[in-house]
């Protein structure tokens, strides 16, 4: 294999493709990238067995070939390498090493052969459908702070993709939760996704996902298998295996009967909140909201460092209520909502919170209450 490429156009391929490759392993092979040089295009790939990316970008294919090279390796010398410069990727004759030439830098990195290279089989595609980019990105963005870290509930560590029919018509509606805090986000369906499954995207595929949707002009393809999922952004292609399991029924956890609705500066609450909660445990972290007509007293007390109190002026005309909330998961909700104010509606100090976004009535979110 004898290929020129341009080093922004490398660097940005292999920038989409490298981030998916552990920085340990035990099987060699996932540690590198399958680069491979055919027409006018070098291809390259990458994955760790759940997941796989594949991109490919113009170059000169003097001789076409397929090789693979430590991926972190390869991915350090191109960034390091002069702005503007030609990079050639050389293989010797017996295929056990490429260079990588340019300028007056000379590397020489160690090779796997192709052959042992895996491919992660899709299967046939159930559903395929488009979808903006920007749509993609607001269904992830305002979900995914939610996922559950813990590894015990697996069906958990994703965000559930599914249509929902609500209001007379077919939504797209991603959820996610940690049994602490719920988010739900919806758009109207786009052709194509009728009666499709719902499916659990792992959270390391959404976090991938969120850095490759950066450019809204561009509409995503996504296709759907039994067990995969395809999504396809300009010349990045990202497959997926899905999360085996049940997502819990996270209607009956979102409360229908709360009459009490607080309406407060979004950004005035948040910097209040972390101000209290500067002096909270670390383990508790949390933070009583004791709500009058007009005004919210935010409250901390730790017995092993002090307390902090500060007042937020609201709207709010319902009998008073005293209600503890994790200062962490009510600043994460918070950094969510797009508009000026947050709306509350609460029901008492034991029940679930409703926290709505006063420009965006397609996000929903609900927070439990703490013992405080």
């Amino acid at each position: 294999m004898r290929v020129v490429i341009e080093r922004s156009n490398l660097l940005k391929s292999l920038n989409h493709v490298h981030r998916v490759v552990e920085r340990r392993n035990t099987i060699p092979i996932l540690s590198n990238v399958l680069l491979a040089g055919t027409g006018a295009s070098l291809e390259m790939k990458a994955t760790d067995l759940d997941l796989e990316v594949t991109e490919a970008t113009a170059a000169n294919v003097e001789q076409g070939g397929a090789t693979t090279v430590p991926a972190h390796l390869l991915y350090d010398i191109v960034r390091k390498l002069s702005d503007g410069a030609e990079v050639m990727l050389k293989t010797d004759d017996e295929g056990q090493s490429m260079s990588v030439i340019s300028g007056r830098s000379n590397f020489r990195l160690q090779c796997l052969p192709q052959s042992d290279f895996p491919e992660l089989t899709a299967g046939a595609f159930s559903h395929i459908f488009r979808i903006d980019s920007a749509a993609l990105k607001g269904l992830i963005e305002k979900t995914q702070f939610a996922i559950s870290t813990e590894e015990t509930r697996y069906y958990l560590n994703g965000i559930y993709l599914h249509a929902i029919e609500s209001g007379g018509k077919l939504k797209l509606r991603s959820v996610a939760t940690d049994g602490h805090r719920l988010a739900r986000a919806e758009m109207e369906a786009p052709a194509g996704c009728e009666g499709m499954p719902g499916i659990i995207i792992p959270r390391k595929t959404v976090s991938e996902l969120q850095k490759l949707v950066d450019n809204p002009d561009v509409a995503v393809t996504i296709e759907l298998s039994d067990t995969k999922i395809r999504f396809t952004i300009g010349s990045v292609v990202l497959t997926s295996k899905l999360i085996d399991g049940t997502f819990p029924d996270y209607q009956r956890v979102i409360p229908t009967g709360n009459d009490k609705k607080l309406i407060i500066d979004r950004q005035s609450f948040a910097a209040a909140v972390d101000r209290v909660s500067t002096i909270s445990s670390e383990r508790g972290r949390a933070v009583k909201m004791s709500i009058t007509e007009g005004l919210v007293t935010l409250a901390v007390n730790n017995p092993d460092s002090g307390s902090a109190t500060e007042e937020v002026h609201a709207e709010y005309s319902s009998d008073p209520i005293e209600i503890g909330f994790n200062a962490k998961y009510l600043m994460d909700v918070t950094a969510q909502l797009s508009g000026s104010e947050a709306r509350f509606m609460l029901a008492d100090a034991g029940s679930p919170t409703l926290i709505h976004d006063t420009t965006d009535e397609h996000a929903l979110y609900v927070l439990m209450p703490m013992r405080v």
